[in-house]
């Protein structure tokens, strides 16, 4: 039974990314996985999600220490729910590797897709940036206004 007080969200790689580069985890990337921690997002995730994480975060390029970026895999693992994906139109996405994002997102009713580059998504009320999300914690209590 999903908890009515919790929000379910996809969270697309570029948020990671983002809050792994804040230096107080205060941004709002840093915001997000917090509440992630919390418990109080419920990431939605699969197989294909899970891998692209630990890609792009383990690229070389972004110098990430490989323990910070196993201890936030992992973290994904063990609050996030494995979801199944409800195929689309690949003709909607300007990237079609961005599309297991919003198909993950389908599939609970009410979820967030939670992305820095919105414009890569179908126009959705439910695909927020960081900064929306963490005004809708506030809304719902999460978060002190």
């Amino acid at each position: 039974m999903r908890g009515a007080n919790k929000i379910y969200a996809v969270i697309d790689t570029n948020v990671l990314v983002s809050t792994l580069y804040s230096k107080n985890g205060t941004s709002n990337p840093g915001i997000i996985i917090n509440q992630v921690l919390e418990g109080n997002i419920i990431p939605l995730i699969n197989p294909i999600i899970l891998k692209e994480y630990k890609d792009v975060l383990s690229r070389p390029k972004f110098a990430f220490p490989s323990q910070l970026v196993s201890d936030l895999y992992d973290a994904f693992v063990e609050f996030g729910i494995d979801t199944e994906r409800c195929p689309m139109d690949s003709a909607l996405f300007p990237d079609k590797d961005d599309m297991v994002f919003y198909e993950v997102k389908l599939t609970v009713d009410d979820s967030y897709l939670i992305t820095g580059n919105i414009r890569h998504f179908p126009m959705n009320p439910l695909v927020v940036t960081p900064a929306q999300m963490v005004e809708i914690l506030k809304e719902k209590g999460f978060l002190q206004p």
